[in-house]
C-alpha cells in the first residue's frame, strides 16, 4: 500500500466525521483536508463554527462550498424531470447530494496531490456505497477510507464516549441519538427507537413539518409553473431555482406536507425502516407527473414510468456517473421540451392533492373527450376498432376450443 500523506475527508461536523479527523490523524500521521458542502441543510447552519471545529480537531486545511443552485439544477431537477421515487416513495435527497461532494472532493484531491479520499459512512448503509463507487468513476488511483468500516467503535455511544475523552465537541447524546442527513430536497431521520418499524415515529424525530393536526383548518391553493420539465413560478412569480424549492419547503412544512414512513430496501441487501421529510419534493413531483400525463401521448407517457423506476435504482444505488444514466437523460430531456404549463395543487392536513392543470402543449382535447352535445368523437368507429383489437384473443380462444374439443373425442374413443 503505498504511503498517504493526505487525506481528503467528507466532513458534515456531525458525531462520526469529527471523531474521523482525529482518528485518521492518528492512524495515518497524514495531513487531514475537510470538504463540507452547502446543500441547504436543516435549519441555519453555522458554517465559521463547522470551520473553527474542524481546525481544533485537527484538520489542515477546511473547504466550505456552497453548491446549493449547482445542486438542484444539474442534480435535483434532473430527478424530477425523471419523476425518480425510489420504490415510488424516497425522492433521493441524500443519494442525489453524493454525487455532487464526491466531485468536488476529487477536485480538491486533485488540486493538493491527495493520495487518499475518506467519508463517514458506516458499513452497512447505501452512502458508502454511492461514495466509494462515485470515487472509482472519477479517479480509480484515489485511495478510499470509511473509518467506520475500519475503526474499533461498535456502537454511536461508544464514539461519543471517544469525542468527550478527546474534547471533540460534537452535538449528538446517548439521550437523543437520531441520525440526521438534510439538505433542499429532504431531510432523513433514523436510529433510535425508529428501529423498530412497529414504533410511531415520536413527534421529535420530525424537524421540519407540523403534524397535521396542528396545521391550519383551511387548505392552501398553490399554482406551480414549469417550463420543458422545470418549475419556475409559484403564484406566477418567477423563483431561482434554490429559491423555488426553498418556498416550497416553507409552505409544505406549515402544512404538514412531505411526511414518508417506509421499510426500503438498501442496496447492501437489508431492510431498513426510514423516515423521511420533503415537503417540495412531494408537492414538486406529483405537480410534474400531472403536467406530463397532460402534454405526453400514452406510449411515452408508460414508458417514462419504467424509465422512472429505473433511474431512481440507478441514483439510490451510486451509479449517477454511469453510462446508463447518461443515456437515459438525453431520453428524458427529449420527453420534456413540451412538458411547459401550470399545476394547481391544494395543501389540506398532511395532503397535496392535483386539482387542477393546463398548457398550451396539452393533449387533452374537450371536444373528444366530453359526452354533451360538443362531442365529436367518432362513435361508429369504435366498434371496427374493438372487433380488431380483440381478434387475436377471439382466436386464441376458438383454436383453445377446438383443440378441447378434440381431446374429448378422443378420451372418448378410448
Amino acid at each position: 500500500m503505498k504511503k498517504i500523506n493526505k487525506i481528503v475527508l467528507a466532513y458534515s461536523g456531525g458525531l462520526d466525521t469529527s471523531v474521523a479527523i482525529k482518528w485518521l490523524k492518528e492512524k495515518y500521521n497524514a495531513e487531514i483536508i475537510t470538504y463540507s458542502a452547502d446543500v441547504g441543510q436543516i435549519g441555519i447552519v453555522d458554517w465559521s463554527q463547522v470551520e473553527e471545529k474542524a481546525f481544533k480537531t485537527g484538520a489542515s486545511k477546511v473547504y466550505i462550498d456552497d453548491v446549493q443552485e449547482e445542486f438542484i439544477k444539474d442534480y435535483v431537477f434532473k430527478s424530477l424531470k425523471a419523476n425518480a421515487l425510489y420504490e415510488g416513495k424516497y425522492p433521493l435527497a441524500t443519494a442525489l447530494s453524493r454525487p455532487l461532494i464526491v466531485k468536488k472532493m476529487v477536485e480538491i484531491a486533485h488540486q493538493h496531490g491527495a493520495e487518499a479520499v475518506a467519508h463517514g459512512c458506516t458499513g452497512k448503509g447505501n452512502d458508502q456505497v454511492r461514495f466509494d463507487v462515485s470515487f472509482r468513476a472519477l479517479d480509480p488511483e484515489l485511495e478510499i477510507i470509511a473509518p467506520l468500516r475500519e475503526w474499533e467503535f461498535k456502537t454511536r455511544n461508544e464514539e461519543i464516549d471517544y469525542a468527550k475523552e478527546n474534547n471533540i465537541p460534537v452535538k449528538a447524546t446517548k439521550d437523543s441519538p437520531y441520525s440526521l442527513d438534510s439538505n433542499l430536497w429532504g431531510l432523513s431521520i433514523e436510529c433510535g427507537v425508529l428501529e423498530d418499524p412497529w414504533n410511531e415515529p415520536p413527534a421529535d424525530a420530525y424537524q421540519w413539518t407540523k403534524a397535521p393536526e396542528k396545521t391550519p383548518d383551511e387548505p392552501l391553493y398553490l399554482t406551480i409553473s414549469f417550463e420543458q420539465g422545470e418549475p419556475v413560478k409559484i403564484n406566477n412569480k418567477y423563483l431561482s431555482p434554490v429559491k423555488l424549492v426553498k418556498k416550497l419547503n416553507q409552505i409544505g412544512s406549515e402544512y404538514g406536507v412531505g411526511r414518508i414512513d417506509m421499510v426500503e430496501n438498501r442496496l447492501v441487501g437489508i431492510k431498513s425502516r426510514e423516515i423521511y421529510e420533503a415537503p417540495a419534493a412531494e408537492i414538486l413531483t406529483k405537480a410534474h407527473q400531472q403536467l406530463e400525463d397532460l402534454t405526453l401521448d400514452r406510449e411515452t407517457s408508460h414508458y417514462k414510468r419504467i424509465i422512472a423506476e429505473k433511474y431512481a435504482e440507478l441514483v439510490y444505488y451510486g451509479l449517477w456517473y454511469s453510462p446508463l444514466r447518461s443515456a437515459l437523460d438525453a431520453f428524458i430531456e427529449e420527453t420534456q421540451k413540451q412538458v411547459s404549463g401550470e399545476v394547481k395543487l391544494k395543501l389540506y392536513k398532511g395532503q397535496c392533492t392535483v386539482v387542477g392543470r393546463k398548457s398550451p402543449y396539452s393533449l387533452y382535447q374537450f371536444d373528444l373527450a366530453t359526452y354533451d352535445e360538443e362531442d365529436s368523437f367518432d362513435h361508429q368507429a369504435a366498434a371496427g376498432f374493438i372487433k380488431l383489437w380483440g381478434l387475436p384473443t377471439q382466436i386464441h380462444t376458438r383454436v383453445k376450443q377446438q383443440n378441447k374439443d378434440t381431446i374429448f373425442l378422443k378420451e372418448l374413443i378410448k
